[in-house]
């Protein structure tokens, strides 16, 4: 770091050096981005609470289905042209077994994805995978947040414990198509 001599010393055989303001500035904004970055990261904390959250709250078999119609049926609400997106699968009506079947699969992903926070490189590879997949579907970018969101506040009720919005969000990046 570049330094400049001081001009007080208690000792008269040892100067004092300080630290340019350039350098200061530096190490500050080093610092203050270190911390950003610790802040934003999925820790091995979160990603287990995140697993914890999930495997309580999605749970298995007919919850499961249940967990698929509430979810979809808040993100139509919120997005209504998404309805179209799922007109092969029968978006028009979240109860037939095509559309279960659908729901059943997304999610799938999702779980498949939360169980694999902890392997980054596989995690990367199988979103990828899913990108490649729905490439032609037209899907809006500013789609993902609501999805993100939508999926935890399904979460959140139904595990019934304290979710925290702000460790799923920190670690549903890391599952984002973008």
């Amino acid at each position: 770091w570049p330094l400049r001599r001081g001009l007080f010393s208690c000792h008269p055989k040892r100067p004092v050096y300080t630290l340019e303001p350039e350098a200061i500035f530096s190490m500050k904004l080093l610092v203050l981005l270190a911390l950003v970055g610790c802040a934003a990261a999925c820790s091995n904390m979160d990603r287990l609470m995140v697993k914890q959250r999930w495997a309580s709250g999605f749970q298995n078999g007919v919850s499961r289905e249940q967990f698929g119609r509430h979810f979809f049926s808040r993100l139509f609400n919120a997005i209504p042209s998404a309805r179209a997106l799922f007109s092969r699968v029968r978006g028009d009506n979240i109860y037939s077994p095509e559309f279960t079947a659908h729901a059943m699969r997304v999610l799938s992903g999702v779980d498949m994805g939360i169980a694999l926070l902890d392997d980054p490189d596989t995690l990367a590879a199988q979103t990828a995978h899913l990108k490649s997949q729905h490439a032609d579907r037209a899907i809006p970018d500013d789609a993902f947040p609501v999805f993100r969101d939508l999926l935890f506040d399904e979460m959140a009720a139904n595990t019934l414990r304290n979710a925290n919005p702000d460790i799923w969000k920190r670690c549903f990046p890391e599952y984002s198509p973008q």
